[in-house]
C-alpha cells in the first residue's frame, strides 16, 4: 500500500479524474493522502511575447479552480495542487520532492506522434523515481 499519491489532472480532452481517483483509494494505506496535480504548461518562447500576461495568470486561476471544485467532489478530501512547467518533467519533480510513492496518471491510446515524440505519461513511466500506474 501507498502512503501519497498523486495524480495528475489534465482539463482538456474530456478527460475523468474518477477512474485515477478510485485506483488510487485501492492502492492507499490507511493513512496515505492523495494529491490532485495540474501543470499548466509555460507558452514557447516565440509565442510568449505575443500572449498578454494575463492570460496566462486566467489560465492558472481557472485550473485552480477547476482542481479545487475536484477535491471537493470527485476526490473528495485529496490535495488540488496547480504548478506551471514542462508536464512530464513537472510531475516527476513534484513527486520527487513531495514523497510520492506512486503516481496514478492516464494514458490516451497512442497517435503516430507518440512514437516519434512520446506523450506524457510515458515519460513519466520511463523517467519517474516512483511506481507508476497507467489507466487507458
Amino acid at each position: 500500500m501507498y502512503k501519497h499519491i498523486l495524480v495528475p489532472v489534465v482539463f482538456d480532452h474530456n478527460a475523468s479524474v474518477e477512474p485515477a481517483v478510485a485506483v488510487s483509494r485501492k492502492l492507499m494505506s490507511d493513512d496515505a493522502k492523495m494529491t490532485l496535480l495540474h501543470v499548466v504548461e509555460q507558452p514557447p518562447s516565440y509565442a510568449a511575447t505575443m500572449i498578454p500576461p494575463k492570460v496566462f495568470e486566467e489560465s492558472v486561476e481557472h485550473a485552480r479552480t477547476e482542481i479545487k471544485k475536484l477535491s471537493e467532489g470527485a476526490a473528495k478530501g485529496a490535495n488540488p495542487v496547480v504548478i506551471t512547467g514542462h508536464a512530464s518533467r513537472a510531475i516527476m519533480d513534484y513527486a520527487h520532492d513531495n514523497d510520492c510513492d506512486c503516481i496514478v496518471i492516464a494514458s490516451h491510446k497512442p497517435g503516430l506522434e507518440d512514437y516519434f515524440l512520446g506523450s506524457t505519461a510515458a515519460r513519466v513511466v520511463r523517467h519517474s523515481r516512483c511506481d507508476v500506474h497507467v489507466l487507458r
